[in-house]
């Protein structure tokens, strides 16, 4: 019978804070075989991952430059057979952006794409980014047919992934350009895995702090687990999980049954 993996994106928006709001405590009832984290905000000299350890997983990071900036780490029960740090670029990988674990018969690559919100130029460089990154997958699909990209994409595809997509249309995150991007990363050998199986609106990642917005619900869906189309008869499942509260994010899952 093979086996059903389950796999987490979080972007926890500083992990010393998450686990202070019990995200240790959240992992430990779980039962995620992978667990891929953004924004983690720390060098793993920083943070004492001893829970983590007695639950089976062992932890890779890579971490900005930066103290206390960006940064992405991934807890696996499973071992790989390699572990990627950056994706080969000196700036992007100075901002501790992107992990790759080889499993051999698949590979997950855990994302945390700039944001663009805080003006023109930050903008500008994750346009920048964005051009780069698509072009990065494409090579990186063809070493590793079964792909899954999951991460803060810091991006709305489509107007359900929004609570208020007129007022929203010029707004970082939610362009035209940002939006052609995602479209074309979905017409190009991957999956939206949440859309594959829930065209429902209201389903959202994050909340802006301001204005009672999370408990009102007016997010914007920026969190995605792309899965290249050779995993799509694996795909089992996919989840947002809305109620789990460590951050301004929410956590989203998949389910992937191993190949025979």
């Amino acid at each position: 019978m093979p086996k059903t993996l389950k796999l987490l994106s979080y972007n926890v928006n500083g992990i010393r804070a998450a686990i202070k709001k019990g995200l240790d405590g959240w992992i430990a009832e779980q039962n995620y075989d992978i667990i891929c984290l953004q924004e983690t905000k720390a060098h793993q000299e920083q943070v004492d991952m001893e829970w983590a350890k007695k639950l089976g997983y062992e932890d890779h990071w890579f971490s900005a430059e930066k103290k206390g900036y960006s940064s992405v780490a991934t807890l696996t029960k499973m071992k790989p057979l390699e572990v990627i740090k950056g994706m080969g670029h000196e700036l992007y990988d100075s901002e501790g952006r992107s992990i790759l674990l080889d499993y051999g018969d698949f590979a997950v690559l855990n994302v945390y794409i700039p944001s663009g919100s805080s003006g023109d130029e930050r903008q500008a460089i994750k346009m920048e980014f964005l051009d780069f990154f698509f072009d990065y997958l494409m090579e990186l699909k063809k070493k590793y047919p079964k792909l899954m990209v999951c991460g803060d994409y810091n991006i709305c595809n489509k107007a359900i992934d929004i609570h208020n997509p007129k007022s929203n249309k010029n707004s970082s995150g939610f362009t035209p350009e940002e939006r052609a991007w995602m479209d074309k990363l979905f017409e190009n050998g991957f999956i939206d895995s949440f859309r594959h199986f829930n065209q429902e609106p209201d389903h959202y990642t994050w909340w802006s702090f301001r204005a009672n917005a999370r408990n009102n619900n007016k997010g914007w869906r920026i969190d995605y687990f792309a899965v290249s189309d050779e995993l799509k008869d694996q795909l089992k499942g996919a989840s947002i999980l809305p109620e789990v509260k460590h951050s301004d994010h929410c956590p989203i899952d998949i389910k992937i049954v191993e190949a025979n």
